[in-house]
């Protein structure tokens, strides 16, 4: 499905809406580029690339005509900004998440009393092209998971995604696909841009930030998703985002 309407009628407009636990949005397209903003909860987003999620403070980018659907994770608090494609030449042409710098936070939220038809010119065309600006060379930050094509693959994810709490390695996932290590390895790094076990990871990871936005502990959380204490998972964490979970989710 594509949203035409929401095409901007200047460069850029601001929304903001709230969403409950496990609303859901279908797959569906946009004729503008779009960043979508968690303030509170985390949002899934799921494209036919992969999937990449949204903790506060965070925004993922996705591009005009990119098919895209939407699961809420806790309480949401989204904003969402439509943007002209051609609104700067160096927009980023992939998906991908992005911190939230403090300025750009305070401009959006500036930036949702500005009505949709604002007139050129003014303060409030400034305050837009100044968000247009900041937009560009935001910190990408590792939240996406890859998906592979291959069936032999697709069931190893699969079975990953049902017992992610196993004693996963790649010799057990070699084992599952009737492979050699070898094999998946290669098959792996070929089809997802990763190694087996930096796929596990991110997809522990990920899961994580999900069930933290759905107010869960982080104790329940670190055994939930494979990790035999809380301060392996915090280690992981740290490693992959600079921050413990709970400093994280309070940025």
């Amino acid at each position: 499905m594509l949203y035409a309407q929401n095409v901007p009628e200047r460069a850029l407009q601001i929304y903001a809406k709230d969403y409950p636990h496990g609303h859901s949005e279908p797959p569906h397209q946009h004729a503008c580029a779009q960043l979508i903003q968690a303030v509170q909860g985390a949002i899934r987003v799921s494209t036919p690339q992969g999937l990449w999620v949204i903790p506060p403070g965070r925004g993922v980018w996705v591009p005009a005509y990119t098919q895209h659907s939407l699961k809420m994770h806790g309480l949401v608090k989204l904003r969402t900004l439509f943007v002209d494609p051609l609104a700067r030449a160096d927009l980023a042409d992939d998906c991908r998440v992005i911190s939230i710098s403090p300025l750009l936070r305070e401009l959006i939220l500036s930036g949702l009393q500005v009505a949709a038809d604002y007139p050129s010119g003014g303060r409030e065309e400034r305050l837009m092209e100044l968000i247009l600006d900041e937009l560009r060379g935001l910190p990408v930050v590792p939240l996406h998971l890859p998906m592979p094509k291959s069936e032999c693959l697709l069931t190893v994810c699969d079975e990953v995604h049902r017992s992610l709490a196993a004693a996963w390695d790649l010799a057990s996932a070699a084992s599952l696909a009737g492979v050699s290590t070898r094999t998946l390895s290669r098959q792996f790094q070929r089809e997802t841009g990763l190694s087996f076990i930096e796929w596990l990871r991110r997809k522990r990871l990920l899961e994580s930030l999900e069930a933290l936005a759905m107010g869960h502990n982080v104790v329940d959380v670190a055994l939930a998703v494979g990790y035999d204490s809380p301060s392996a998972y915090s280690s992981m964490f740290r490693r992959c985002l600079g921050v413990s979970p709970s400093e994280y989710l309070g940025l």
